[in-house]
């Protein structure tokens, strides 16, 4: 959750300009106070209850954003937020607390937008700094998040989520001296806690140091088997070993942890693609979906399963949808031209084939990506200078 004292609280007054506004002020304040006193619930049924009054209450829609953020509510916050800036272009903290909400629902690319705009108002907000880095970071841009996390270092140098990030991001782009100098600095911050060896394993698995991030993955569950995301990441590494019998185990024991995240039903489904389990990696597909509908591996690997199992036209139904999603990967249009093969349909199955050529170049890249572990967004900045 994220902490009080990075929200932004819009203490406006609600307008007053007809009868019902009267009453939609004092259920504003009522709510105001209710949100100050945490009770989010009260909170949010009046904030709710004045935009039915008056639906042009910019104030009670930023409110209500920050409601929804303070009880972890994400989605809707960027609904309500987003609400407010129709209403009001000039609402006071409204991109710093619509890059928080874009950071938690890790859509990074928008994250960095929002915090841009913090930035090009207040050049030296850290919060927004340290973020917009982050959010760099996880979107894979890692030249500009050495650029922009590298000169924090100084205020965050016992910061294992930082040192994570930083390190993993010289990595990427082959400052290899100065990504060991950087995890030595999170061994030595960091002990022998669970939460270092997590990182450390989740970094040597970024960086495809398949049996360091096997031992230090192994050495977290030993500390902390109940760590999110260490199972899932441990499977991951086995699998990329083809180990798959311990693979599945790994990710069955993630699903107990983090039941809401999809990836470890999605990894468990390719590996029962890899065995042959048709039925199996359909049930676990479908689990995965029901969690994150728009994921182009599981709607692949779903199709892929059906057309083995002889059902052609959902196959081709569910690989035509990752295609739509992730048009650039080769392997989801070499399935789906040899499922209207299958189907006879010989026209569609040439043009996909020959699609295939033509993107097998940059698959390679994205291929090596393909297995790649999972873990929460870095923390916010452990001190505001």
């Amino acid at each position: 959750m994220l902490p009080a004292v990075f929200l932004a609280l819009f203490i406006l007054r609600a307008p007053a300009q007809q009868p019902a506004a009267e009453d939609a002020r004092t259920i504003f304040e009522r709510a105001q106070k209710a949100l100050i006193d945490k009770d989010y619930a009260a909170a949010e049924r009046g904030f709710q209850e004045v935009l039915r009054l008056d639906p042009h209450s910019a104030a009670a829609a930023s409110n209500l954003g920050v409601v929804y953020m303070r009880t972890e509510n994400y989605n809707s916050a960027i609904r309500a937020l987003l609400a407010a800036r129709r209403l009001d272009p000039n609402i006071p903290g409204f991109d710093l607390n619509l890059g928080l909400a874009y950071y938690d629902t890790e859509q990074f690319s928008k994250a960095i937008e929002a915090f841009s705009s913090v930035l090009h108002a207040q050049p030296d907000n850290y919060q927004a700094l340290y973020l917009r880095g982050m959010s760099y970071f996880l979107d894979d841009d890692y030249a500009r998040a050495v650029r922009e996390l590298e000169p924090l270092l100084h205020g965050e140098q016992d910061n294992l989520d930082y040192l994570f990030a930083l390190g993993i991001s010289y990595g990427k782009i082959k400052r290899t001296e100065e990504s060991e100098k950087t995890f030595d600095q999170m061994i030595r911050v960091g002990g022998d806690s669970a939460h270092l060896h997590f990182l450390l394993g989740k970094a040597y698995l970024d960086l495809f140091r398949n049996e360091q991030a096997k031992a230090e993955l192994e050495k977290t569950i030993v500390l902390d088997p109940k760590l999110s995301f260490t199972h899932y990441n441990l499977g991951v590494v086995y699998q990329r070993m083809g180990m798959l019998d311990e693979a599945a185990k790994q990710f069955d024991v993630e699903m107990t942890i983090t039941p809401h995240e999809p990836f470890s039903y999605e990894s468990r489904g390719e590996v029962c693609l890899d065995l042959r389990q048709w039925d199996e990696a359909v049930k676990f597909f479908r689990q995965a979906l029901a969690r994150q509908p728009k994921l182009p591996k599981s709607l692949a690997g779903l199709g892929k399963a059906y057309v083995q199992k002889g059902d052609t036209a959902p196959g081709i139904h569910y690989l035509e949808s990752a295609v739509a999603l992730d048009p650039r990967m080769a392997s989801y249009h070499y399935q789906l031209g040899q499922a209207y093969r299958k189907a006879g349909r010989s026209q569609e199955a040439a043009k996909e084939l020959a699609t295939t050529q033509r993107l097998q170049a940059t698959e390679r890249d994205k291929q090596a990506e393909r297995l790649s572990g999972k873990a929460p967004p870095p923390s916010l900045p452990t001190q505001i200078p």
